[in-house]
């Protein structure tokens, strides 16, 4: 009965955490603009079973692809045995479910078990590949410190967590092989895939008041882990396990090389090109002013973005297939977002101290981005194509050169030339507009 009791109020706890927590990165995502992604609801349903459920986009790169695979299944079935880990913390039984469901419950959890060895052999391969093959996306500039501890740490809990999966499982089976069955189930082997050849192997020298000890440690070592994992993910990169489900629903679903346009500028240039529209006429409804051409903060961002931000896996798949940051520019589309990641986290904290219209006299476009990186960019739309959950960082850094063109008026001497051409000329190069077609007359 304490044993209940400890559990549930642990459990109940760690739960409560985790949803101050959500709420608190609610909040902050809702500090964005306001964008419309309700339509065309049955074309984002398939993006999502596609890209997040189905892992789609991963296998551009078949080999993490697969190792990838192997956790995201572990993790998805092995949630099925928190619900009776759950029942038997709750209610002071021990295997609840094996009694109704029998055979069925040896092929469920034996299931369970070679997919938490297969996500064990995953595991290693992207510790190795982090730490020992040094894969260069994991080692630039913006992996240095909590972003590559945070990497290997949940590499770290993943084998702990399948320790104490065969640690209770093994110890289990040798207990029931001894006719000592735990709790109140009945004497008899379980017969799970790899417990039934691992349990003996470790625990056959252990006696049967040891092993119960070690089945305890087991099975409390598993759900702890699993419920300080859980209140671990809105701190982590791993939030996307989560996230990536309503970020690819929300995906944007116009053409790749289609920008967004401000609607109030677009209505100007259409009043502008329309020669029988009155320049002096009052609008039928009044539309209201822009607060900033732009994006200078993260609040200048949509909500779309701020979530990106906290889907962002910082796989670093953008950065590695981005042409200005392979031919050396300062451009790096994850670090993009993960600066929009930081922002939005200082400012929200600063905020709910100091009340929503506090300002901490910092911005995203200059105190994190800076200019020179938003210049690189080619708007070539590779990270967006590259990105395993739809995240677009694109969007943002358009609207960040937005604001500095339109609010700052601050080009690149190399654009400036440029845009002067095309407003004169009609073309990027300087020449008359009637010289344009010359060179068809050309023998």
């Amino acid at each position: 009965m304490i044993e209940c009791l400890i559990f549930a109020v642990f459990s109940f706890a760690c739960l409560g955490y985790f949803s101050k927590n959500i709420l608190k990165i609610k909040r902050n995502i809702s500090l964005g603009r306001k964008l419309d992604r309700s339509d065309k609801k049955a074309e984002r349903l398939k993006t999502m079973l596609l890209v997040a459920f189905g892992q789609k986009k991963m296998f551009s790169r078949p080999l993490p692809a697969v190792l990838h695979f192997c956790l995201y299944v572990a993790f998805m079935i092995t949630s099925l045995e928190l619900l009776e880990i759950f029942a038997d913390g709750l209610s002071g039984n021990h295997r609840l479910f094996r009694s109704s469901l029998g055979s069925f419950y040896t092929f469920i959890v034996s299931f369970i078990e070679v997919l938490s060895v297969l996500a064990l052999i995953a595991t290693f391969a992207f510790l190795s590949r982090r730490n020992l093959l040094k894969i260069p996306r994991f080692q630039m500039s913006e992996m240095k410190g909590w972003p590559k501890l945070d990497g290997n740490l949940i590499l770290f809990i993943e084998i702990i967590l399948v320790s104490f999966i065969f640690t209770m499982n093994g110890a289990d089976e040798v207990l029931y092989n001894n006719g000592h069955a735990h709790g109140s189930s009945t004497a008899g082997s379980y017969n799970f895939a790899v417990s039934q050849h691992l349990g003996p192997l470790l625990f056959d020298s252990f006696s049967n008041s040891q092993l119960h000890v070690l089945e305890r440690i087991g099975w409390w070592g598993h759900i702890v882990l699993v419920l300080l994992f859980l209140n671990y993910l809105p701190y982590s990169k791993h939030f996307h396990i989560l996230l990536a489900f309503p970020n690819t629903y929300y995906s944007n679903l116009e053409k790749k090389g289609k920008f967004s346009n401000m609607e109030s500028v677009t209505n100007e240039v259409k009043l502008m090109m329309d020669p029988t529209a009155d320049p002096y006429a009052v609008p039928a409804e009044p539309v209201a002013e822009p607060q900033s051409f732009g994006a200078k903060d993260v609040t200048d961002l949509t909500w779309k973005n701020l979530m990106d931000a906290y889907t962002c896996t910082e796989c670093g798949r953008c950065t590695s297939s981005c042409p200005a940051n392979i031919t050396g520019k300062l451009l790096s589309p994850r670090k993009v977002m993960m600066d929009t990641r930081d922002r939005l986290e200082e400012l929200g904290d600063y905020k709910q101290k100091n009340g929503k219209d506090a300002s901490d006299g910092k911005s995203l476009l200059g105190d994190y981005i800076s200019e020179e990186e938003l210049w690189a960019c080619t708007s070539c739309n590779a990270c967006v194509d590259e990105c395993p959950v739809n995240i677009d960082p694109l969007s943002i850094i358009i609207d960040l050169r937005r604001y500095l063109v339109m609010e700052q008026s601050k080009v690149p001497s190399e654009l400036a030339g440029m845009l002067t051409n095309i407003e004169n000329n009609g073309a990027p190069w300087q020449f008359s507009p009637t010289d344009r077609l010359n060179w068809a007359n050309e023998d």
